[in-house]
């Protein structure tokens, strides 16, 4: 199938009544057939931004064209051409896996020939053959993300949001899932809008990754390119004896700005010297450490970097209330 368009976004804002802007001037671009993620704590504006981008929600302000279509003007358009996996699956807790993919086509108006075998093409694809005649109310959570996803792929959409499609999976699920997103871009040509808070999740599947906080976009790269901007790796160190921390964080502050760290340990971003610094001075201040890393950047010290908080723990209400 030939992809004509991706994804154009212009200074796309909507706002909530007694509420903050949930999307703040957002303007992005997506190409055909690319993997973009879409980086963020809870709160950020993400499943805003998706819901409009599926006509789903109107926008206060700002324009968009989905696969060629206004999101306000051709709304059937958009809706013809996209998948939406989102956060909540609405599956039927009563209808096996084999009737929701039927039910599923013949909305789509699939020829009642195809839809059988375009049923079964899917369910094998995302492992769930075996189970296609079990009601979904005996389904794992990652049988049912991935059976929403099959959904979403039955009328060969040029384009596929996901929104967080795998909060609460199992990491042998959280795998699988990611296999068949690389799958879909790289052997079918699909483009792929996926929100994720999982730093992981970002890192190994979008070729671009635009970080969103309080609903404005503070950065937007390839992962490599984010991590490359920080440059400077972090040290941490987890003393022998969890009472010396202190004495620690007090050595390693020498060498740089703290940064997050695992419980009972210090970490500094190094801004002048090295590890072979860092480990003289431990010694010299007689502080013994069981653990002591240097780490490269990740997509979360640039997080840090470009929002002043780690990833981590943030969270937030803008998606309840859209």
């Amino acid at each position: 199938m030939e992809r004509r368009h991706g994804i154009e976004v212009e200074n796309l804002v909507r706002e909530f009544k007694k509420g903050p802007r949930a999307v703040d001037g957002v303007s992005l671009s997506v190409s055909p057939g690319e993997v973009y993620g879409f980086l963020g704590p809870n709160g950020a504006g993400k499943s805003t931004t998706v819901l409009i981008l599926t006509t789903l929600l109107p926008p206060t302000s700002g324009t968009a064209r989905v696969a060629g279509y206004d999101i306000v003007k051709e709304g059937s358009g958009v809706r013809s051409a996209i998948g939406a996996a989102l956060q909540e699956a609405a599956l039927d807790p009563f209808l096996t896996g084999r009737e929701h993919m039927n039910l599923q086509s013949s909305l789509h108006g699939l020829p009642r020939k195809e839809r059988k075998v375009r049923g079964d093409e899917l369910l094998e694809r995302v492992g769930l053959s075996e189970a296609a005649n079990r009601r979904v109310r005996g389904y794992s959570g990652g049988m049912k993300r991935r059976l929403d996803l099959a959904l979403a792929l039955v009328h060969r959409s040029e384009i596929l949001f996901l929104d967080e499609p795998t909060t609460g999976l199992d990491p042998q699920s959280r795998s699988a899932l990611w296999d068949e997103v690389n799958r879909l871009a790289r052997d079918d040509g699909v483009t792929v809008f996926l929100t994720t808070q999982y730093l992981e999740e970002a890192d190994m599947l979008a070729d671009r990754v635009a970080i969103i906080d309080e609903g404005k976009i503070v950065a937007e790269d390839t992962p490599e390119a984010l991590k490359a901007e920080i440059g400077r790796p972090s040290v941490e160190a987890t003393p022998v004896d969890f009472k010396e921390l202190d004495a620690v964080s007090n050595v390693l502050g020498r060498f740089g700005g703290t940064v997050p760290a695992s419980s009972g340990s210090a970490a500094v971003r190094l801004e002048r010297g090295d590890l072979a610094d860092v480990v003289r001075a431990l010694d010299t201040e007689g502080v013994k450490v069981m653990n002591l890393q240097l780490n490269s950047p990740s997509l979360d010290d640039v997080f840090l970097e470009k929002t002043g908080r780690s990833l981590e723990g943030s969270g937030g209400g803008e998606e309840d209330e859209a």
